[in-house]
């Protein structure tokens, strides 16, 4: 056996020592993290801090539509809006992300139907409506969750919903504004 077998090459490295663990250990450490800041109420805390502020910074989201699970798409566009947000609030904006839903239309519709494996004529527009409406507000709680695990801040206890009725009147008053300036 040479010498050199018995060198402990890791006691040859001049490294510093650190309290801090070899392992991230992310799947442990994320869950903590995340209901330490729903918790402290985070968000709520940067708001509160921002409120005087002369400057204002407002991001219009376009909203995702309630009818699955994120994807790299979602992804991409929350995290870019997250970013702006984030950048806006550390010059001291006060820089307010209210997050939205469109619960309507097609791609709704769409995946409704195909969880049901039916069509359209099978099913009456009333039980229809019902069935979207329960379908679209699993799918804002399921993507909530979702961008809140991405570290995404916002108004995630009160986020616009176009299936709402304030949202819906507010649509129908804008309409009639419209149609009374010709």
């Amino acid at each position: 056996m040479s010498d050199n077998a018995k060198i402990n090459y890791k006691d040859t490295l001049n490294l510093p020592r650190t309290s801090f663990p070899m392992k991230a250990g992310l799947p442990q450490k994320e869950p903590q993290i995340l209901k330490k800041w729903e918790k402290d109420r985070i968000y709520d805390g940067i708001m509160k801090k921002r409120e005087a502020s002369e400057n204002t910074f407002i991001l219009h989201d376009g909203p995702p539509y309630a009818n699955g699970r994120i994807h790299m798409g979602h992804v991409l566009n929350k995290i870019l809006k997250d970013i702006c947000v984030k950048y806006y609030t550390m010059r001291g904006y006060r820089a307010p992300y209210v997050p939205g839903w469109d619960c309507h239309g097609l791609p709704v519709e769409h995946q409704l139907l195909k969880e049901l494996n039916m069509d359209k004529a099978d099913i009456g527009q009333v039980e229809f409506r019902k069935k979207a409406y329960k379908y679209a507000m699993k799918y804002v709680k399921i993507q909530a969750d979702e961008f809140k695990r991405l570290g995404v801040f916002g108004d995630w206890d009160d986020p616009y919903l176009t299936l709402t009725k304030t949202y819906e009147s507010d649509i129908l008053f804008a309409l009639a504004d419209l149609y009374e300036k010709g």
